[in-house]
């Protein structure tokens, strides 16, 4: 299982938690980003920076994935290119993306487009907070679980090792 992230948007509390999981797990994690962005030595992690350009960390990141790669994003339309490659999509507010869902997901996203082209203002997300760092860490737990049980390589090795502290 390779973990990826969409990194331009991620905040910092998650990506020190997957930083913590790929080391614990040896698991590779790479961040795509648009920009250079300072990752700890380690051999299971890496950043890949893309050029600038509408969606191009996203294509990478499609391209690149495998299935039961784990995918970190908040991105729908990449979350729904990656489920239909079999990966498992967790966005950094821990709420996990399946083929049930996504649908829905996309169809919300699109709607809120429509209306702010329209002028009308629909607010941003709310602050990231404490509460979504715990879901985050959580949910990425369940995870990792899931893929502990599909990779029998790495089952010997401790399921949680306090993924939500800082």
């Amino acid at each position: 299982m390779h973990i990826w992230v969409d990194a331009d948007a991620c905040p910092a509390v998650i990506k020190d938690i997957l930083f913590r999981a790929a080391q614990r797990l040896q698991q590779p994690l790479t961040l795509v980003a648009n920009q250079m962005l300072r990752t700890p030595p380690s051999p299971w992690i890496r950043s890949v920076q893309v050029p600038q350009g509408f969606d191009v960390a996203d294509n990478y990141i499609v391209e690149h994935a495998s299935p039961g790669d784990l995918i970190i994003t908040a991105d729908i339309p990449l979350a729904s290119e990656a489920l239909r490659k079999g990966a498992l999509l967790l966005s950094p507010r821990g709420e996990c993306y399946t083929a049930d869902t996504i649908s829905e997901r996309l169809t919300m996203r699109d709607m809120m487009d429509e209306l702010r082209s329209a002028g009308i203002d629909t607010g941003g997300p709310a602050a990231f907070g404490q509460s979504d760092r715990r879901a985050f860490a959580n949910a990425l737990d369940k995870l990792l679980q899931k893929a502990l049980r599909m990779q029998p390589s790495i089952r010997d090795t401790p399921a949680r090792s306090d993924l939500s502290r800082t």
